[in-house]
């Protein structure tokens, strides 16, 4: 029997999980330093001026980087990091990812620009990535994109928004101390936790599931239920929890894909610079033909926890605007079968797509 028959999948190397986790950090590194080349410290510029920079363990010629997530990461700026970094220092020991998903999602790809030649739009797609990257280490400050054990780094390039899907990509450690995630602001908190919650929905609907996906996602579902419709108020419980559903998350994903919402929000974000978790909630809004329950359910988190989901975004926008969000949309091609089964093409039409962008 052929070796590819069954996917061989790279998990994250080393995981802490933990309050107060985040201050072993500069033991954790200790044992990655090469000589005198530096850790690169990629922080979510939110943090810039805040209390947790100064927890970070600058050793020697270490560098904290604010990195710039007004919008998602696009393969210039990982490419413009790199090559600064190259002509600053030659090699680093390692890139450390503190923030959300665009943060971490940076962190690995430029660790991964540090080794392998061109530019980073050059590995948009799957197992393009020829070399292992430095040293990498992600923490997140929100939970539910699940960033941090996934194989990918979304990244807006010239001509599509497509992640640097490889073995090469996953983190060496990742650090969960729900306690940095305490003070995040309710509406980004919202969107990066119904990113984990539509990643279940469209996990367990689709095509792909497996046993292995659905022990994963029907954890990080029951989690994203309890959290989001039981809870009457935000406390250390919910962070915990959602840390762990983000998490669960992430690792139902590995063995199946997402569907109908990532990839018609892939088109937003590629035309339109709309962030991942609230353009998945933008399109969740819209799927009651593909997930009736899970789109009834999301409409009733968004109502009890008083949040705002954008509309009329797509108002405007010329046809040729639409036709590129289609065809971006369109390129998701494993999304669309899991979501819709192999005759996908026939279901989704440009026309089906085109009306759907139209009510966004």
């Amino acid at each position: 029997m052929s070796t590819t028959a069954f996917r061989n999948f790279k998990m994250v190397d080393y995981v802490v999980y933990g309050r107060g986790s985040f201050s072993q950090l500069d033991e954790i590194l200790k044992p990655h330093r090469k000589d005198d080349a530096p850790m690169i410290f990629l922080v979510d510029h939110f943090f810039e001026g805040k209390p947790l920079v100064n927890r970070i363990p600058l050793r020697g010629d270490d560098k904290i980087i604010f990195a710039d997530v007004t919008y998602e990461p696009k393969t210039t700026y990982v490419d413009s990091i790199a090559d600064n970094l190259k002509d600053e220092f030659g090699m680093v020991s390692g890139v450390i990812g503190i923030g959300g998903g665009s943060a971490m999602d940076l962190a690995k790809a430029v660790s991964l620009m540090m080794t392998n030649p061109g530019s980073s739009a050059d590995y948009q797609g799957w197992d393009l990535v020829k070399h292992p990257g430095v040293y990498k280490a992600g923490i997140p400050t929100l939970s539910g994109t699940g960033a941090e054990v996934s194989r990918t780094t979304v990244l807006t390039g010239p001509t599509r928004k497509l992640g640097m899907n490889s073995d090469f990509t996953p983190f060496n450690q990742i650090v969960l101390d729900p306690e940095l995630t305490a003070n995040a602001p309710v509406n980004q908190r919202f969107y990066t936790g119904m990113d984990c919650y539509i990643h279940c929905i469209e996990s367990l609907q689709g095509t792909y599931l497996n046993e292995f996906s659905k022990s994963y996602g029907e954890k990080a579902l029951e989690l994203c239920q309890y959290i989001f419709l039981e809870k009457d108020h935000w406390d250390d419980e919910c962070d915990d929890k959602l840390m762990m559903a983000s998490y669960a998350g992430g690792m139902s994903i590995a063995y199946s894909q997402v569907g109908v919402a990532h990839a018609v929000s892939y088109g937003l974000s590629y035309l339109l610079g709309t962030k991942h978790g609230v353009g998945n909630c933008i399109v969740m809004n819209h799927l009651e033909d593909y997930y009736p329950e899970g789109v009834a359910e999301f409409k009733r988190m968004v109502e009890k926890n008083g949040v705002d989901i954008p509309r009329g975004i797509c108002q405007g926008l010329s046809e040729d605007q639409f036709d590129t969000m289609i065809n971006v949309a369109l390129g998701m091609k494993p999304l669309w079968e899991n979501a819709l089964g192999k005759d996908w093409e026939r279901i989704m039409t440009r026309e089906k797509l085109r009306e759907l962008y139209g009510k966004l």
